[in-house]
């Protein structure tokens, strides 16, 4: 990694892995931790945000594609979604292996891991145990110790939401969707709703997703965030088509339009982490207490999964949190 990463993020590496378990398909791990590991070992990296690393009762990470079961995304890869590519019993090894590593365990026993069938909404879910029925939204909370929540990414933004003062977590699934609809802005209102929680009592830290250098958008989408957000025309870049033949050649491409030449097409790119940023700022959380993660999924794929890089073959990163018992931190 470089400086700026190592500034935000601490990265953690371990060697890990487990026999091949049931799982229900969105939402659960092995309860019992894995006795003997089975097939060869491989190097798991987990990031953390190093304010929230410092907070002892809490656990929270975001995971990379380096190290796991999987072998359709790249040798060896942690695979955390169950896509088409990938097996199923791939991904429960790696689900397991990232609890035990993120250190979700009591006594032999992991965490329940709670998911959601995203949909790329403006839904959030108050949890306080695993569900019986799988939920469909884009955020969940709770303030529910020893309960993992964890939101799938490979492009959209994870944002993670902390309680430092009534030890309550959110996590939230944050594209351009669901920014439009104002998930995290929704999601903090949510936790004070159920918790208590006020703007002040909030770090909140936005894993890795796609940037703006990558980030390229049609003009419906920017016409979106200009009718929902003020703000919207600092959110977007414009960079015009580079043709080296055009410059070379400029006769060839002659118009009757002035000034006497074709337009190329402009390119229209927006920035997603200062979209959330702002929102979350607009709610009363100290800029000071939020960080964004520096890195790009789509310009980091040795690292990081990116639907848009890969085109549409790739797999899933689980951006989690969750917290310890108050016992276990006195």
């Amino acid at each position: 990694m470089d400086a700026a990463t190592r500034e935000l993020y601490s990265a953690t590496t371990d060697r890990v892995s487990g026999p091949r378990r049931r799982d229900c398909y969105y939402g659960e791990v092995p309860i019992k931790v894995p006795q003997k590991s089975s097939g060869k070992k491989s190097a798991i990296t987990i990031l953390q945000d190093n304010g929230l690393a410092k907070i002892p009762w809490l656990l929270h990470g975001f995971s990379t594609r380096m190290g796991g079961s999987s072998r359709v995304y790249g040798v060896n890869s942690l695979n955390l979604g169950f896509t088409k590519d990938d097996s199923r019993s791939a991904v429960e090894r790696n689900r397991t292996d990232f609890l035990k590593k993120l250190g979700a365990v009591t006594g032999k026993k992991l965490w329940p891991l709670v998911t959601l069938r995203q949909i790329h909404s403006d839904l959030i879910h108050c949890v306080s145990e695993m569900p019986k029925d799988q939920l469909a939204g884009d955020g969940l909370i709770t303030n529910t110790p020893e309960l993992l929540l964890g939101i799938q990414t490979a492009d959209c933004l994870p944002v993670i939401l902390v309680d430092t003062k009534h030890k309550a977590v959110g996590v939230f699934h944050a594209g351009w969707r669901g920014t439009i609809k104002r998930i995290v802005e929704k999601g903090a209102g949510e936790m004070r709703r159920w918790f208590g929680t006020m703007p002040n009592d909030i770090r909140a830290v936005i894993g890795p997703g796609i940037h703006k250098c990558c980030y390229q958008v049609g003009g419906e989408i920017r016409e979106q965030f200009e009718s929902q957000f003020a703000y919207a025309a600092e959110l977007f870049n414009e960079t015009e088509d580079y043709d080296e033949v055009r410059e070379k050649y400029p006769m060839l491409f002659l118009t009757a339009r002035a000034p006497g030449h074709s337009e190329l097409p402009k390119k229209i790119f927006l920035d997603l982490v200062e979209a959330n940023r702002h929102q979350l700022i607009a709610i009363g959380i100290s800029p000071k207490n939020i960080s964004a993660s520096p890195l790009c999924t789509s310009c980091h794929t040795d690292m990081l999964f990116s639907y848009r890089a890969e085109e549409g073959k790739t797999g899933r990163m689980m951006a989690a949190v969750g917290f310890k018992k108050q016992n276990r931190f006195i």
